[in-house]
């Protein structure tokens, strides 16, 4: 084992159980949180998440959008994003806003184990949800989330990891909706979930599931309803 990965190793042994404290001194006014876009390959989008990222820009997310999901089309407060799926699928809205994507970065990497790469995803989203709740540049401000689905919501990875915190369903404390799914489906790229807060409070007050409807030269894109395929 050459020295990178074994350093890679020690960090997630050693935070792969680590809680953040969690201390609130912001709170967002509105998460929009949202799966990356259908892909090729462990590096990269296929040619339909390719237009689904230019498509997400030009009609909800991006600057001057036609559908926008932004409150009077304001400007975000942060872009997050984790994987090479979730940064390329990114780039069109951050392109628009002249924003930089905020990522917590996790790469695969040649060697990594299945189970190691989760560990770091786990932490990296901790990290970003103390980021969102502590960073007074967000305060009732909106914050978008695009993020890999299994920490969204995964009813199965969270069992694997009892008693720590490790999706945003858990995180944003999502679980007090009775419609918020416990799992978000392999096979659904075309929905939005919406969390509001009230200042303050990092308790939710509001959650709503939104579909992907595009208009136009992207009217093709896959529309499938929860949990079906394309």
């Amino acid at each position: 084992m050459n020295n990178r990965k074994l350093i890679t190793t020690l960090l997630i042994a050693a935070l792969g159980g680590v809680c953040l404290p969690l201390v609130a001194s912001a709170t967002p006014a509105e998460i929009i949180l949202l799966r990356h876009g259908e892909k090729m390959n462990p590096y990269a989008l296929s040619p339909v998440g390719q237009a689904r990222a230019a498509a997400l820009a030009r009609q909800y997310l991006g600057k001057n959008a036609t559908h926008s999901l932004l409150p009077a089309h304001e400007k975000p407060a942060a872009l997050m994003a984790i994987t090479l799926h979730t940064i390329e699928t990114m780039t069109p809205t951050a392109q628009s806003w002249g924003l930089p994507v905020t990522a917590f970065t996790v790469v695969p990497e040649p060697g990594l184990s299945k189970h190691q790469k989760m560990v770091q995803e786990n932490l990296r989203t901790r990290e970003a949800v103390h980021d969102i709740m502590t960073n007074p540049a967000y305060d009732q401000k909106v914050v978008v989330i695009m993020w890999e689905h299994k920490h969204i919501a995964n009813a199965k990875l969270e069992a694997q990891f009892p008693g720590q915190q490790i999706t945003f369903r858990q995180l944003l404390h999502l679980n007090k909706f009775k419609n918020v799914p416990q799992t978000w489906p392999k096979k659904t790229f075309d929905y939005f979930w919406i969390v509001r807060y009230q200042p303050g409070d990092t308790t939710p007050v509001s959650f709503s599931m939104e579909p992907e409807k595009f208009t136009g030269q992207y009217a093709r894109l896959p529309e499938n309803a929860w949990g079906k395929p394309e």
